[in-house]
């Protein structure tokens, strides 16, 4: 039984490592806490390559806007077609609270945001914390979004995935 676990560990490293390789995986580092608690700051996580569609509640990774040089990952609440807004810290879309599990605090900054088709509208988990997502930003092209985060696994003790 120890042999299969090591054959199975063996094989699933060849995978990802061919794959990251291949252009078809990528990790990041976390550095700062604008996604706690799902993601804190010195965690490493590895996404791949978008392909296809993007839901809500994807974690996905793109260029930060502002052309500062870094990575932003942050969740996608707002879907192309949508109007996004913000009352009294809570998330509406088309005029119906959202359900949101991953929120930590409530969401400042009242307002309302329309998502073109082709676009999403992203936010921190940590919405207190969160800079630089749809309520600064604004919506982001879908063909921006380069990562969809799949998986913590450093450090080691919150290792797993994030789909």
């Amino acid at each position: 039984m120890r042999k299969r676990g090591i054959v199975t560990g063996v094989v699933g490293a060849s995978v990802v490592t061919v794959a990251a390789l291949r252009g078809m995986l990528r990790r990041f580092e976390i550095k700062e806490s604008s996604m706690a608690p799902a993601l804190e700051s010195g965690d490493w996580i590895v996404a791949r390559r978008r392909v296809g569609d993007i839901g809500r509640g994807d974690i996905v990774v793109f260029d930060d806007p502002a052309d500062t040089g870094m990575s932003l990952i942050k969740r996608v609440v707002g879907l192309g077609g949508e109007t996004v807004s913000i009352e009294s810290g809570q998330v509406v879309i088309n005029g119906a609270l959202l359900a949101d599990p991953w929120a930590s605090g409530i969401t400042p900054t009242d307002g309302s945001w329309f998502v073109p088709e082709g676009h999403v509208w992203v936010l921190g988990d940590n919405r207190i914390e969160s800079r630089s997502d749809g309520r600064t930003i604004g919506p982001i092209p879908v063909n921006a979004v380069g990562w969809q985060a799949i998986a913590r696994y450093w450090p080691t003790s919150r290792a797993g995935s994030l789909a």
